[in-house]
């Protein structure tokens, strides 16, 4: 542990914590620890196991508030999403602690015997966590995990690492037996290939950029290393003329800027009826200037500062030539903020159309008609999310099922609700979290057959 990274709060830019990182070689140790703990953890009696993780949900709500304060201070998160990331790490461990004694196979009618399934559990899993959604997503990949029998390695990214590391803490406190679920912070090249490349580790699932995806799994190939990966998006919000245009230009900031934009499911691409656009954009604008953009500790904040000034120069060079049609307001700093921000383009090949900004920059767009929609909407390499609004349910029905998205909600943005799976087509990724079936991907299939001879 001889690296060390200065976590940061992008509110103010003040050093908050100083967090040592792990080399390969503590990499390494993690790993083999997990790995020596994995055959008594699936030895536990399901209902057991199930216990256990009922009492990290409960240790978790015991410190909701003190892990969104943390999230605030450290990823610049809104106390509202804060405490609402805290409660998914709640409802996710209390969700996956029925499948322990519900992980059941299937008893196959064959002829001159018995034959039945069973899931076996892989081993050590890997969980890469992006700074985006740290506790959330992180419990996407350890809840299931742990549920299914697996022990989980977890490498928190290098700017918000704090609350993977408490996670980790209350883990202990909860009686989840030591080495089961281990928290290792350290950079990518080194902690998140070596979870690649160590032959322990079973399965690796990252959320993150296409880019690294890619890299990731042409690295688990080599050992046919199961991943589970959730990449980029550019979702479309499709908003048709006959749409309740009020709600929708409504509750289109909250879609786009969500997070300071900083979500792969964000609605960053606006297609909008031609007959309606000008009467939209005019509804647009004041929903715009009333996003609330203050400091994220002020509890009446609504959209708190990207992650780093690295990042905040990327997202604004793509403003550079841009027709900005309006914004809202930010403070001037300190801090990495940037203001909510509306461009209006009829070029689908420009590149803040195509490209994922990853930042409060929404793109408006015309349309002619249904089909032209659905083209606008699929010409993207990615397919993570999008939203329909439309009083037709025919038109949703026909564009829903035309749309390569995996995450879909017409006249609602929401796209991710622990009980229902959540995946991407194309580049947005391989694989489905959550929902009923999110264990199974943890999983192994065993088929057993009995003779009766």
């Amino acid at each position: 542990m001889s690296d060390t990274y200065t976590v940061v709060n992008p509110a103010n830019e003040h050093a908050i914590a100083e967090v040592e990182l792990a080399d390969l070689a503590a990499t390494d140790a993690a790993i083999e620890r997990a790995a020596a703990a994995f055959p008594s953890w699936r030895a536990i009696a399901p209902g057991e196991r199930a216990r256990l993780l009922r009492r990290f949900a409960a240790v978790v709500e015991e410190h909701l508030d003190e892990l969104a304060e943390t999230e605030v201070r450290n990823a610049g998160h809104t106390w509202g999403n804060a405490l609402w990331e805290a409660g998914n790490v709640r409802d996710v461990l209390n969700y996956y602690s029925a499948t322990p004694e519900r992980l059941t196979g299937h008893q196959i009618p064959v002829a001159g015997g018995l034959d039945v399934t069973h899931h076996e559990p892989l081993g050590v899993v890997g969980v890469i966590v992006p700074w985006n959604f740290p506790m959330p997503i992180a419990a996407w990949g350890f809840a299931p995990a742990l549920a299914a029998g697996n022990t989980v390695v977890l490498k928190p990214a290098e700017p918000t690492p704090l609350t993977a590391i408490r996670l980790g803490e209350l883990a202990r406190v909860a009686g989840i037996p030591d080495d089961v679920f281990i928290v290792v912070p350290g950079r990518g090249e080194v902690v998140g290939r070596r979870f690649v490349t160590h032959p322990a580790v079973r399965k690796v699932c990252f959320t993150g950029s296409t880019e690294v995806g890619k890299q990731i799994m042409a690295g688990c190939s080599e050992q046919l290393k199961r991943v589970t990966l959730e990449l980029g998006g550019k979702s479309a919000n499709i908003v048709f003329a006959d749409a309740d245009l009020a709600r929708a230009a409504a509750s289109a900031p909250g879609a786009a800027f969500d997070n300071a934009g900083q979500d792969c499911c964000a609605r960053s691409r606006i297609l909008v009826e031609r007959p309606a656009y000008d009467e939209f954009l005019a509804l647009l604008e004041p929903a715009v200037a009333g996003v609330r953009v203050l400091d994220p500790a002020d509890r009446a904040s609504e959209m708190g500062p990207l992650i780093s000034a690295p990042h905040r120069a990327r997202v604004r060079s793509y403003l550079d030539g841009a027709e900005v049609a309006f914004t809202g307001s930010a403070p001037d700093g300190p801090g990495y903020w940037c203001a909510p921000t509306v461009v209006l383009t009829e070029d689908p090949g420009a590149r803040l159309w195509r490209e994922e900004i990853f930042g409060p920059v929404v793109a408006v767009m015309p349309f002619d008609d249904e089909a032209h929609a659905v083209e606008l909407a699929n010409d993207t390499e990615f397919g993570l999310s999008g939203s329909i609004f439309t009083r037709d349910v025919g038109r949703a029905l026909r564009v829903s099922r035309a749309v390569e998205a995996g995450n879909l909600s017409v006249n609602s943005h929401a796209s991710v609700r622990y009980w229902t799976p959540f995946g991407g087509f194309k580049q947005s990724g391989i694989g489905r979290e959550l929902g009923p079936d999110g264990a199974h991907s943890f999983t192994d299939v065993k088929n057993v057959f009995f003779s009766t001879d």
